[in-house]
Formats: structure tokens, C-alpha cells, sequence
């Protein structure tokens, strides 16, 4: 029981903190209930079709491709498709961590990782689409190509400062989280 309560502390003290604000100002809490049921409902649509998706890649993708193509001597190819990975994927931000927690068990590098997370936040496609609809094609292209090196770089200061005993601890620490056996279930 502390177990659990000591896991969901933050939420149950965003809970409280929601409760005291509806206590106080009725009309600020009922907002926040409502902002939150929202955003909740919205992960509960976005969340079933990830996890069918991440099944599909712990079975169909096998951990040598991982490896090969995202793993230690990957190089180039790695980084490449790391970004192209980040850039073509949709949804929000969200959706990547249990992506890139799959391909880190399989094999990926830290680094690797990085670099998809942080094209998925800056570099995705539709992303650019629209901020170039919204802001110009000149501003888009320029954030863009500051960005493109800004991840790579960061991606790899992130693999090479990141001690090795804090890369396995990580990836144990994956192995033994409830994410590989929902998605082996969902892929049944």
C-alpha cells in the first residue's frame, strides 16, 4: 500500500491541490476538473492504439534490427533514422516515451533515443507543416535547421555524459517495468 501511495504521490497531490482550489474558488476548481477530465480522456483515445502498436514492434521488429539499425554501431544510419523516426511520427509528445522505451530494451542507444525523442518534439513533419501555414516557410526553415543539429548534438552529449552504470540501471529498470508484459498481452 505505501508502495502505491508513494508511486501516485504527485498525482494525489495534484488531486488535493485541485480539491482545495474548488474549495476556495469554485469556479477556478470546476476549470481545472474539467481541463483535466479532458486531458485524460484524451490520452485514454490516443493511449489503446499505442499500446497495440508497441505489441506489434516487441513481436514483428526483432531486438537484431533494433540493434543493427539503432544500436551501439549504428553510426550515421543510426542517427538518420532516429531523426526520420521523430519526424514522421504523429501524435503528442506523450506517445514517444513507451516507444522509445521498447526500442531502448531492444537494444537502441541512449543517444539514438534522445535524438528520436527530440525530433518528435521539434522536427515532426505535421509540426512544420503547420508552423510554416502559421509563421512562414523562412522562420519554419530556419527553427528547422537549427534544430536538425541542436538534437544530433544533444543526442550524443546525452549518450557519452550519461555514466554506463546509469545506461544499464535504466534498462533494467525497463525490463523490469509492467510495459513489456501489457504489450506481450495486447499482442496475443
Amino acid at each position: 500500500m505505501m508502495a502505491l501511495l508513494k508511486r501516485y504521490r504527485y498525482t494525489l497531490l495534484l488531486m488535493a491541490v485541485i480539491v482545495a482550489v474548488r474549495l476556495i474558488n469554485p469556479v477556478l476548481g470546476t476549470d481545472m476538473i474539467a481541463r483535466a477530465a479532458a486531458g485524460f480522456r484524451e490520452m485514454l483515445a490516443v493511449l489503446p492504439p499505442i499500446f497495440l502498436l508497441l505489441g506489434l514492434l516487441e513481436v514483428w521488429v526483432p531486438r537484431e534490427v533494433i540493434l543493427r539499425n539503432l544500436g551501439k554501431d549504428s553510426g550515421m544510419r543510426g542517427i538518420s533514422l532516429s531523426i526520420l523516426l521523430g519526424a514522421v511520427a504523429a501524435g503528442p509528445l506523450y506517445v514517444a516515451f513507451p516507444i522509445a522505451a521498447s526500442m531502448l530494451r531492444k537494444g537502441a542507444t541512449v543517444g539514438n533515443i534522445a535524438i528520436f525523442l527530440f525530433s518528435w518534439s521539434t522536427l515532426k513533419i505535421p509540426l512544420l507543416l503547420f508552423e510554416s501555414s502559421a509563421l512562414g516557410l523562412r522562420l519554419t526553415l530556419l527553427r528547422a535547421t537549427i534544430n536538425l543539429p541542436a538534437a544530433i548534438i544533444l543526442g550524443l552529449l546525452v549518450d557519452s555524459l550519461l555514466p554506463p552504470a546509469e545506461k544499464s540501471a535504466l534498462k533494467e529498470k525497463l525490463e523490469q517495468s509492467a510495459v513489456p508484459e501489457m504489450t506481450k498481452q495486447l499482442s496475443r
